[in-house]
């Protein structure tokens, strides 16, 4: 997760899944959102990396937790 840590937006992208999944320890969603991070680190284009961050690690909260997120 260092990698992540240093990526602008990551940060935002973490608190945004907070708000949309407050049942979850902020912990769990740091390191998913670490994992989903590394997994897209290694490309060319790093525009979009924080948006793709925060689809992949949402998809995988709901699928683990089997339910929706806030608001949805």
């Amino acid at each position: 997760m260092t990698d992540a840590a240093n990526e602008p937006g990551i940060d935002q992208v973490v608190d945004r899944l907070m708000t949309r999944f407050p049942h979850v320890p902020r912990l769990h969603i740091v390191w998913i959102v670490g994992e989903e991070f590394e997994a897209l680190d290694g490309g060319r284009i790093k525009t979009f990396i924080p948006t793709l961050v925060e689809r992949g690690a949402r998809v995988r909260l709901q699928s683990e937790f089997g339910i929706g997120a806030a608001g949805d």
